[in-house]
């Protein structure tokens, strides 16, 4: 088991068909004590996937924007745990009106809201917890989608705030290096979510995507995003920071949809 031992928080368990719920059971299959994070009105549906975990994870409160509540939810890790050895940033939000094709009419205070939660809040996190990883070393790791050098259809402001996620994860890699904590971002292909649904125009990128990946895609398969992130928290990943990890069935590397048979 690779990730036997580790103390790993995981933040974003929605729903059973959230990324982070597959990311925290099967680091609990791997030997990692898992804590949840959640807050609010999705707090109860946090609860109720916790219940399908074995054993079922503590839930504590953290509304990643409250900078009192994550420096509060450090210092519960470090009366229960005294270290942490990495945790999980499944956190992404944006509000309509700067998705759907509303990026030139989005205001300032959508625009705001949306990069605070979805990427200067792996920062708020990582000033937190960095402390917790300190003396053992540990891994971070991120969601992102990849936007870095491209613009998708209706991801608008999202995109924006993943392409500064990738930014921050690795100014953080440089920064948190000296302390043998390894930063790093996970690229998924599009996965079917509760978050997904929530951006306009998803079903597009979800009937397409699997004709350019050469190794093809299941949108409701998020056994190897979950691999790959116990890979990155787990001591086999030793020495990967700064990365920007691809999940999607080699689509990135692509320059066009893959021919369905080789030519003679």
């Amino acid at each position: 088991m690779i990730l036997e031992g580790k103390k790993i928080l995981v933040t974003g368990v929605l729903t059973p068909a959230s990324i982070a719920f597959a990311i925290a059971e099967l680091a609990q299959r791997e030997g990692a004590d898992i804590v949840l994070t959640s807050f609010g009105r999705v707090m109860s549906l946090t609860e109720k996937s916790a219940r399908r975990m074995k054993p079922t994870p503590e839930i504590l409160e953290m509304d990643v924007n409250n900078q009192e509540q994550v420096d509060a939810l450090a210092q519960t890790l470090k009366q229960r745990w005294g270290r942490l050895d990495g945790f999980v940033h499944a956190i992404a939000y944006a509000p309509p009106d700067s998705l759907g094709g509303n990026f030139l009419t989005a205001p300032w205070e959508s625009v705001e809201t949306a990069f605070h939660t979805s990427a200067y809040s792996l920062k708020a996190m990582a000033q937190a917890l960095s402390p917790l990883m300190a003396e053992r070393g540990g891994s971070i790791v991120t969601l992102d989608f990849d936007n870095s050098t491209q613009a998708w259809p209706f991801y608008d402001w999202m995109g924006v705030c993943k392409a500064a996620l990738e930014s921050v994860t690795r100014y953080l890699a440089r920064d948190l290096g000296r302390h043998q904590i390894r930063v790093n971002a996970l690229a998924a292909g599009p996965l079917r979510t509760m978050a997904a649904k929530g951006i306009p125009g998803f079903e597009k990128f979800e009937s397409t995507w699997g004709q350019r990946s050469p190794l093809g895609w299941n949108s409701e398969d998020r056994t190897p995003v979950a691999k790959m992130a116990c890979v990155l928290l787990s001591d086999w990943s030793s020495s990967t920071t700064g990365e920007i990890v691809h999940v999607d069935g080699g689509y990135h590397a692509m320059g066009a949809e893959v021919a369905s048979e080789p030519p003679d």
